[in-house]
């Protein structure tokens, strides 16, 4: 499973002992592989759940997110040193492989021979690529990674394949049979697989971004906005009607992520900035501010890339009710225990483990679902409302 560090599967910082309780019972309903990331890169908010991965014996691929600031790799940010400097710190925290998360198709096939050359000179455990097709450049990228010794690459079979998805995994298959990296896998096996899809795909083509003919996305190399962000702003916007400002919006996610310190724009961070910059195009310039944003300038994500503007963190802050001032503290440390709330506010709704940790997670969706599923009337005031107290860091 692919797991947000101290987000969980949510879109904001879960105590220690949610992340904790979420850990165990992934395990015990039978997750054996553990992808972690975070969308700061601030390994501050791996500890917990890596801790309990390895207290259960279970694999931990420790993750990196592939970001740039440049049209390559270098800058003040996103280098080489930057990559190998991460990695090590995963490593030593007991990471059985390492993953580098390229979540936009930003990774140019040179900059992945490099990048991969540079890891595995430094890291001991298998290294695994991850990259999306939206740029067009995920299948030479996976190439010159695999050149550099990359040990594992994800791929995507073809129904579903590019576009904002991964790599088609077919000619890729093909590509390197016969070779010292043949995969081994039977490529009319492939086929057959892919012809079933085929009769599934339709039921699903309303669900495809179809608002421009290509078939890659070549603007994301300037605004880096990974697919999955893609489709919640085309969505949001149609349902607004200005869908006409999208390229607006691609403009001002740039300029916003440039202010918020050069984040990864990936989950929940991709959301928040872009959330933002609609905010921003429709109505000016952080004249409305969502406080996802508030709690990302507030320090409650974690460390971001580069620090953020003081007077645009003093104009952002300005009365927010959960401080004034960034914290500098792990962020999961200023957070309290919320299971036992949680279990008052469900009640008897919540029959299992999962029940309670669902609706921790999806408070108003996993109610409603618990209702149908239970056959109770609705319970009032389950909304969650843990709103965390500044405490010392631990």
């Amino acid at each position: 499973m692919l797991l947000r560090g101290q987000n969980l599967l949510g879109y904001r910082h879960y105590s220690d002992e949610v992340v904790r309780e979420f850990v165990r019972c992934a395990v015990g309903n039978g997750i054996d592989i553990i992808r972690v990331f975070d969308a700061l890169n601030d390994v501050r908010n791996f500890e917990t759940c890596v801790e309990r991965i390895k207290a259960n014996s279970k694999h931990l691929e420790g993750t990196v997110c592939y970001s740039l600031t440049e049209s390559r790799l270098g800058g003040d940010i996103y280098t080489l040193d930057f990559y190998v400097a991460k990695a090590k710190e995963l490593e030593r925290m007991g990471a059985d492989t390492i993953c580098i998360k390229d979540m936009a198709g930003l990774l140019s096939p040179y900059d992945a021979f490099d990048l991969f050359s540079a890891l595995k000179k430094e890291i001991k455990v298998p290294l695994h690529l991850h990259t999306h097709y939206t740029s067009g450049m995920g299948s030479m990228a996976y190439l010159k990674a695999v050149e550099a010794g990359v040990d594992i690459i994800d791929t995507c079979l073809a129904p579903f394949a590019l576009r904002t998805s991964m790599p088609a995994c077919e000619p890729i298959v093909a590509a390197f049979q016969g070779t010292d990296r043949d995969s081994g896998i039977d490529i009319l096996t492939l086929l057959k697989l892919s012809e079933h899809l085929e009769t599934i795909a339709p039921k699903y083509k309303h669900l495809l971004a179809d608002h421009k003919l290509s078939i890659i996305d070549n603007s994301v190399l300037a605004h880096q906005i990974p697919g999955g962000m893609i489709s919640n702003l085309t969505g949001q916007l149609k349902e607004m009607n200005a869908l006409d400002r999208l390229d607006e919006i691609y403009k001002e996610v740039v300029q916003t992520r440039k202010d918020m310190g050069y984040p990864p724009l990936v989950t929940p961070v991709s959301q928040i900035i872009g959330a933002q910059a609609v905010l921003n195009v429709l109505f000016g310039r952080y004249v409305r501010v969502s406080n996802q944003l508030k709690d990302l300038v507030l320090g409650l994500y974690g460390r971001t890339p580069m620090p953020i503007d003081p007077e645009l963190t003093k104009k952002i802050l300005k009365n927010y009710k959960r401080g004034q001032e960034p914290i500098t503290g792990r962020p999961a440390d200023y957070l309290e225990p919320e299971i036992e709330a949680a279990r008052k506010q469900i009640g008897a709704l919540a029959r299992t483990d999962e029940d309670l940790l669902a609706y921790i997670l999806y408070p108003a969706t996993m109610e409603k679902f618990l209702q149908n599923k239970c056959g109770k009337d609705s319970l009032q005031g389950t909304e969650s409302k843990n709103i965390p107290n500044k405490k010392a860091a631990a």
